[in-house]
């Protein structure tokens, strides 16, 4: 019987096997935004068991086995991995249809050469196999990266951050590069924690923050020694775009006043918001970095949990469609002074995708193909149907042979054949579009396309 994970794995016609096999699969692996930790790679950290590797923080994992009926002590509690693993593995036959269905076997299969359908009948084996695997120096963090052929590894990184691990990985050979992050600089609803943060930022920069001038210098600072240690982009995760042209929204005003230890009333916190990531992207243009907007996310919906496990543990979903009005008039009032850097921006909402597409047409200016980017599927959408209608959408709507393709926005170190999997959908559907007769089956058009989603177009976007 053929095994599930094959070398035509979704792969629906001729033309999309043939393109696959010739111009994406041996592509390299441009990983331009993850959440892997650069202090593992600088470490060569090995993993103690699959468990480990791959139930420690995924709560993609953790809401199956919730829905499943799993104990939570199981995601997020005090059992051993083995166990945890064995909670996984009684899931994970009723994630079928699911991409975690996709995502276990392809891991099993690239990492470990294994190819049985994982079970309660297979657990125990494969727990065993592949945790020996890991224990070998062949399976430590950086040789997981370059078994993947990845060539760029895009971190997230807080501007208070030392990178002292990407310091540490300046000549490795996989490019480490941090991605600033500065999404504490917004989070204005709790006055002590904005400025326990503000604190942070005083301390690693040796300079007093009495304003909001010196905070803005401060951020300067702080944006050229990242971009000193390789960083050339910023990723930005907002529920929405802040924009406003009402009167009384000084930014100074209400920077002292958080300060002092009050809270922000309403329009305060959207003149705030809006004028501090207008400065952020005006450094992000005039360093020449890339900026990505991750918008759409209604987080920690859960209070229950929250209280007890925090952020970042699976209780987040998608929020409603974003204000297209606040996004274009943001966005507008960086290009008004020429100072719009390359833009990628995503969303959660599918019903969003038309408006995302559209919005970046308004500000392509030919200075660079592609200078406005439609983000890859994400999060919710990381999926064979998002991963199609995303495709679809940006087809009819803009140029997908200028995409610049897939990320894994992961913690796992077993993640990156993700970037198969997006290959193959792609290469699916394009393939289905040739045998329609909507795109010539022309070598050199399939080729230059597919090649460029893969990997050429990010390589040449970044600067990399």
């Amino acid at each position: 019987m053929k095994n599930f994970i094959h070398p035509d794995f979704l792969l629906e016609s001729a033309t999309a096997k043939e393109i696959f096999h010739d111009y994406a699969e041996a592509q390299p692996i441009i990983d331009f935004h993850c959440h892997l930790s650069p202090k593992l790679i600088a470490e060569d950290h090995r993993f103690d068991n699959l468990g480990e590797v791959w139930l420690a923080g995924d709560h993609y994992k953790w809401r199956a086995m919730r829905t499943n009926g799993v104990d939570e002590a199981y995601c997020t509690g005090a059992p051993s991995f083995y166990d945890k693993f064995l909670k996984w593995a009684d899931t994970v036959p009723y994630t079928a249809g699911n991409p975690l269905y996709h995502w276990t076997h392809l891991e099993l299969a690239r990492y470990f050469n294994i190819f049985d359908l994982l079970s309660p009948k297979t657990a125990d084996t494969i727990y065993h196999q592949a945790s020996e695997m890991l224990k070998q120096k062949e399976f430590s963090t950086r040789n997981l990266l370059k078994k993947m052929k990845v060539e760029v590894v895009g971190t997230t990184d807080d501007p208070a951050d030392s990178l002292e691990y990407h310091i540490q990985l300046k000549n490795f050979e996989i490019q480490v590069r941090p991605t600033w992050r500065p999404d504490n600089l917004i989070k204005t609803d709790n006055p002590e924690t904005f400025n326990q943060y503000i604190n942070q930022l005083e301390e690693v920069s040796g300079a007093v923050i009495s304003s909001f001038a010196d905070l803005l210098k401060v951020l300067d600072q702080r944006h050229a020694f990242f971009h000193e240690t390789g960083c050339r982009a910023s990723d930005h995760g907002l529920d929405r775009m802040y924009y406003t042209d009402a009167a009384g929204t000084d930014p100074e005003k209400a920077f002292q006043k958080i300060r002092t230890g009050q809270k922000l009333n309403e329009q305060e916190t959207e003149g705030y918001r809006y004028k501090i990531m207008q400065e952020l992207c005006k450094l992000n243009h005039k360093r020449g970095w890339v900026q990505q907007f991750h918008l759409g996310a209604m987080r920690n919906n859960n209070t229950r949990l929250f209280n007890k496990l925090g952020p970042d543990t699976g209780f987040d979903s998608i929020a409603n469609p974003q204000d297209s009005y606040k996004i274009s008039r943001f966005l507008d009032s960086l290009d008004v002074s020429n100072q719009l850097a390359k833009t990628i921006l995503y969303n959660l909402n599918p019903a969003d995708n038309e408006v995302f597409v559209t919005m970046i047409g308004n500000f392509q200016d030919g200075s660079v193909p592609g200078k406005m980017q439609y983000g890859a599927a994400w999060w919710f959408l990381d999926q064979k149907t998002g991963m199609e209608k995303h495709l679809a959408d940006l087809s009819a709507l803009g140029l997908l042979s200028r995409f610049v393709g897939m990320v894994t926005d992961s913690r796992s170190f077993l993640s990156y054949p993700r970037h198969e999997y997006f290959r193959r959908i792609a290469c699916n559907y394009i393939g289905q579009e040739v045998e329609k007769g909507v795109i010539p089956k022309d070598q050199e058009i399939l080729k230059t396309l597919v090649e460029g989603i893969s990997y050429q177009n990010a390589k040449a976007y970044f600067g990399f």
